[in-house]
């Protein structure tokens, strides 16, 4: 089974992307179980957006104690706390103009970082990063299909579904270019 956490700020859109890679591994017929915490309930305080996904039914009625991938959709929640989750071998791609190195005083964690602001703006997306950080996440995995996520973007989009299909596809091959 694969543990999936996704740390953001109310407003970035942790949710919305959460939701959008459950339904992509469901679309490629995995079982998915999603929820979400929030913090106090307001834009920018952090929260939170859990995955399992599997092969069989899950029957975990429980909080992630050990994630098998991170998605933090800012580099300011990356510190020991939300750390406290994985372990070494946990893939966290984080949204950050700072390179993977910056991140080595908090330990040593597998940390690739992708500057998602950047990407979003190239494509017209503005401050939106959540297609951008879902292409490079899906990178990073191997799973779901880049084609998978790209049509759950599309049916999910509420705007800009070109610009939003252009962000997740130029950051998946950003990532898949360096890992």
């Amino acid at each position: 089974m694969r543990e999936i956490l996704i740390h953001g700020r109310g407003g970035q859109g942790a949710q919305t992307a959460g939701n959008q890679l459950a339904q992509a591994f469901f679309d490629e017929g995995h079982f998915v179980q999603t929820f979400a915490t929030y913090g106090g309930a307001r834009r920018g305080t952090p929260v939170t957006s859990t995955l399992r996904v599997d092969d069989r039914p899950i029957r975990l009625r429980c909080n992630i104690e050990r994630a098998s991938a991170m998605l933090c959709f800012d580099d300011s929640l990356l510190d020991r706390n939300f750390l406290a989750n994985v372990d070494g071998d946990t893939a966290i791609l984080v949204n950050s103009n700072q390179p993977a190195e910056a991140f080595a005083p908090l330990g040593e964690f597998r940390i690739i970082a992708i500057d998602g602001k950047d990407i979003a703006r190239r494509n017209g997306m503005g401050k939106v990063v959540n297609s951008a950080l879902l292409g490079a996440f899906v990178a990073a995995l191997e799973q779901p299909k880049i084609e998978t996520m790209c049509d759950v973007i599309e049916q999910t989009a509420p705007a800009k579904r070109e610009q939003n299909i252009a962000a997740c596809r130029e950051a998946y091959e950003q990532i898949r270019n360096t890992v």
